[in-house]
C-alpha cells in the first residue's frame, strides 16, 4: 500500500489520473497475491468500488457525445473526446455534468456567443448563431434520451430557433437555463406539463408574443427570469396565485398596462420589472421583498405608504416614471434599507425636517422632482457615508442647482376640490346655457347664409387676425406662448422620460470626461458624442456653442420648447445642460442636448451597396419615410408657429431597432443662430 501512495505522489494531474489510479489497484491486487486471503479480499472490494462508481451507462455517454456534435464541437468540450471518457469526473469553470446512479442528471455548459444584435430576423447571424444545420428540434430529441436530467444549463453558446413544443419531453427537469442564445418565438405552453420545473432562466434571447399566462400550473414554481427579450402585453392576474415565488425578473420587454397586486406572493423576495411600459398606479407589495426595481415606466399616482413598511427592503428603484405627492417618510428609515432611487419624477411637497434614516441607507436619488423646502438633516451632505443626488428640485439649497420656485408651484388640490363642489351647480347651468345659445347661434349663421349678401371674407378676418398678432424677432412672450394645435405631443411623449437638466458632472461620467473614444462625430453644429448614464440609459450627447447675446432666460426659454417636440418618429430630447462662464447672465457659453441612442445607423447608409446583406427592402424605406413625413408635418403644424427647417437629410434620419425612422438635428435654428423672419399671409412668424 505504502509502494501504492508513492506511486500517487509521483503521478501528475492529468485528465486520465482516474484510468491511472485504477491501474495501480489492478498491479497493487496483483502484488497482493502474496499477502493473506484475507488482505486480497479487501483490495479486491476497493477495486470494485473504484472501478463501478459513476461510470455512465454507454446510452448516456452516447447522448453526450451527440450532444457535443449538434452544439458544433465548442472548444469548452474539447475533453469530450470519445465514449472512453468519465463525464462525470471532468468539471471545469465552463463545464459540469452531474450523475447519480450511473445517469446524467446535470449538464452545464457556458459558451462565449455573448454577441447581441440590434436586429435579429431569425435567420443565422454570421459569427454570432450556430450554422444553418442546427435544428433546436433535434437539439431537445436529443436531450429527452436522458430521462433523468433535473438541470439544463446552456448559456451563450449560439442556439438559435423556437422553443419546440417537444420540450415537455424533458419530464424530470427541475431547472431549465438558455439564457443569451438566439431562442424566438413564444414561449410554448406545452412547458407547463413538465410539473416538476423550478427555475426558469430565459434571459436575453429575442423571445416575443405576450407573456404566459400559464405559469401558475406548476406545484412549485420558485424563479423566473425573462429579461432582456420582447415580451409584450400585459401581466396576468394569474401570476398572483404562485405562491412559491422568489424571484420575478421581467426586465426590458414591452410589457403594459397594469401592475396585479402582488402582496400575495408571500415568498417573493426579489421583483424586476424595470424598463417596460406599465402604466398603472403602484400597487401594493409582499412584506417580505428585498428588492423592487421599477425604475423606467410610466407608473403614475402616489408612492404607497405601504412601502414604508416593507421592513425587509434593502433595494428599491422607482426613477424615471410619473409619481407624484411626497415620498412616504417610512421609506427613509427602514431597518434594512440600502439604496433608495426616486429620481426623474414629479414628486412635490417637502421632506419632513425630523425625517430619520436607516443605519444602512448608504444611497439616495431624489434628483429631478418638483421637492421644496429644505433638506432634512440625515440627507445633509455633511454626512459622508451616505451618498445624495437632490439637483433638479426646487430645494432651498445649492441654488445653482435648483429650479426657481415658480417650477414647482401646483394648484393647492384641497382647494380645488372645495371649488369644484361649491361649482357643481354653477357649471351645470354654464353648460345648460351655451347650448341653448350654439344652437341658437346655428340657427341664426343657417338663415344668414341663405338670405345675407356676403361682407367681409372669411380670409380677410383671418388676414387680420393674424396680422394683429404677428409678431417679430424670438421675443420671450413668442417663445412662452408657443402652443400645440392638437394633443399629438402629449400622447406621443408617453412612454419617453420627462425632460430634465444634467449636470456637467453626469456627462463627464456618462462620457469618459469626453474621452475620443466616444466621439461619432463633428459637424457645423457641434460635436457628437456617445454616452452611457448611470442608469445604464445610453444616449448621445450634443456640444454647441451658442452667441453670448442670448440671456440664460432667454436660452432655456428656447430649450424648453424644443423639449415639447415630442414625435415617435423624432430622436427625443431627454435633456439639456446649460455652461454658464460669465458672471453676468450674457456669459452662456456651451449647451449640452441629450438625446436619445438611436442605434442601428441612418437612412442613407442603408441604401448602399456596400454591404447588401443590410441594404433596406422597398416596403421598409416606404415606411421609414411615411414615418418621417408625419413628423415633418408635426413640425410645420404641431405647434404654431411651426419649425421648417429641419435638416431634412438621408443622413438625418436614424434608424433604431425596430427599423423605425427618426429624424434628428430638428429645430436646432433657434439655438444655434438667430432665424431668418417668414411671412406668410398675414404675417404669422415661423422658424426656419
Amino acid at each position: 500500500m505504502r509502494w501504492i501512495l508513492n506511486q500517487l505522489n509521483e503521478q501528475p494531474c492529468t485528465t486520465n489520473f482516474l484510468l491511472d489510479f485504477q491501474f495501480l489497484i489492478k498491479l497493487f491486487i496483483y502484488k497482493s497475491m502474496e499477502c493473506s486471503r484475507f488482505l486480497t479480499f479487501i483490495c479486491f472490494s476497493l477495486s470494485f468500488l473504484v472501478l463501478g462508481t459513476y461510470e455512465l451507462q454507454s446510452s448516456q455517454t452516447q447522448v453526450l457525445l451527440q450532444l457535443r456534435k449538434q452544439l458544433e464541437y465548442p472548444k469548452q468540450l474539447d475533453l469530450w473526446l470519445n465514449t472512453s471518457t468519465d463525464f462525470c469526473y471532468l468539471s471545469t469553470p465552463q463545464v459540469n455534468i452531474t450523475c447519480q446512479n450511473n445517469l446524467v442528471t446535470g449538464i452545464v455548459i457556458f459558451g462565449d456567443e455573448q454577441k447581441r444584435v440590434s436586429n435579429f430576423n431569425e435567420f443565422r447571424v454570421s459569427d454570432g448563431t450556430l450554422s444553418q444545420n442546427f435544428s433546436m428540434d433535434s437539439l431537445v430529441a436529443t436531450l429527452s434520451r436522458l430521462n433523468r436530467l433535473k438541470s439544463l444549463s446552456l448559456v451563450s453558446l449560439g442556439i438559435w430557433g423556437s422553443i419546440p413544443d417537444k420540450i415537455h419531453r424533458l419530464q424530470s427537469l427541475e431547472y431549465l437555463d438558455l439564457s443569451w442564445n438566439f431562442l424566438y418565438g413564444s414561449i410554448p405552453q406545452t412547458l407547463s406539463r413538465i410539473g416538476q420545473l423550478q427555475i426558469v432562466k430565459l434571459d436575453g434571447n429575442f423571445l416575443n408574443g405576450t407573456f404566459p399566462d400559464w405559469f401558475d400550473s406548476f406545484s412549485n414554481f420558485t424563479s423566473l427570469s425573462l429579461r432582456n427579450n420582447l415580451l409584450s402585453g400585459s401581466l396576468p392576474s394569474s401570476i398572483r396565485r404562485i405562491t412559491t415565488l422568489t424571484a420575478i425578473v421581467l426586465s426590458n420587454n414591452a410589457i403594459s398596462g397594469k401592475l396585479p397586486n402582488l402582496s400575495t406572493l408571500s415568498s417573493l423576495q426579489w421583483l424586476d420589472l424595470s424598463e417596460n411600459k406599465f402604466d398603472s398606479e403602484l400597487p401594493n407589495m409582499p412584506k417580505g421583498l428585498k428588492t423592487i426595481l421599477l425604475n423606467n415606466n410610466s407608473f403614475s399616482g402616489r408612492i404607497p405608504q405601504q412601502y414604508g413598511q416593507l421592513n425587509q427592503l434593502q433595494q428599491i428603484d422607482l426613477s424615471f416614471n410619473t409619481l407624484k405627492g411626497t415620498p412616504p417618510a417610512g421609506l427613509f428609515s427602514l431597518p434594512g434599507i440600502i439604496s433608495l432611487n426616486l429620481a426623474s419624477n414629479v414628486l412635490s411637497g417637502s421632506l419632513p425636517m425630523r425625517l430619520s434614516c436607516g443605519a444602512k441607507l448608504g444611497s439616495v436619488d431624489i434628483s429631478n422632482n418638483k421637492l421644496t423646502g429644505l433638506l432634512p438633516s440625515c440627507l445633509s451632505s455633511v454626512i459622508k457615508t451616505r451618498g445624495i443626488k437632490y439637483g433638479g428640485n426646487c430645494l432651498s439649497i445649492d441654488l445653482s442647482h435648483q429650479h426657481p420656485e415658480t417650477y414647482c408651484a401646483e394648484p393647492h388640490e384641497e382647494k380645488k376640490k372645495s371649488e369644484g363642489k361649491n361649482l357643481g351647480v354653477l357649471i351645470g347651468v354654464i353648460v345648460g346655457v351655451i347650448v341653448i345659445m350654439g344652437l341658437l347661434a346655428y340657427g341664426f349663421l343657417v338663415l344668414c347664409r341663405q338670405y345675407c349678401p356676403r361682407g367681409t371674407s372669411e380670409q380677410h378676418l383671418l388676414h387680420k387676425s393674424v396680422q394683429d398678432n404677428s409678431v417679430t424677432g424670438f421675443t420671450s412672450e413668442l417663445l412662452t406662448n408657443a402652443r400645440f394645435i392638437s394633443d399629438a405631443a402629449k400622447l406621443d411623449s408617453q412612454g419617453t422620460p420627462a425632460h430634465r437638466l444634467f449636470s456637467l458632472d453626469e456627462l463627464k461620467a456618462a462620457t469618459n470626461n469626453f474621452d475620443k473614444s466616444t466621439l461619432m462625430g463633428e459637424g457645423s453644429t457641434g460635436k457628437m458624442y456617445k454616452g452611457r448614464l448611470e442608469n445604464g440609459t445610453q444616449v448621445a450627447i450634443r456640444c454647441l456653442t451658442v452667441s453670448k447675446r442670448y440671456t440664460i432666460r432667454n436660452l432655456k426659454l428656447r430649450l424648453d420648447l424644443l423639449a415639447k417636440l415630442r414625435h415617435p418618429h423624432l430622436v427625443c430630447l431627454l435633456g439639456h445642460c446649460i455652461q454658464n462662464e460669465g458672471k453676468d447672465e450674457s456669459g452662456v457659453n456651451d449647451v449640452y442636448l441629450i438625446y436619445e441612442y438611436v442605434p442601428n445607423g441612418n437612412y442613407q447608409a442603408r441604401l448602399s451597396e456596400i454591404n447588401p446583406e443590410k441594404i433596406l427592402k422597398w416596403s421598409d424605406r416606404l415606411a421609414i419615410l411615411i414615418g418621417v413625413a408625419k413628423a415633418v408635418h408635426f413640425l410645420h403644424t404641431g405647434i404654431i408657429p411651426g419649425f421648417f427647417n429641419n435638416r431634412l437629410k438621408a443622413n438625418n434620419i436614424l434608424l433604431n431597432q425596430h427599423q423605425m425612422g427618426k429624424l434628428s438635428d430638428y429645430g436646432l435654428s433657434i439655438v444655434v443662430q438667430e432665424s431668418d423672419e417668414h411671412k406668410a399671409e398675414g404675417g404669422l412668424k415661423s422658424w426656419y
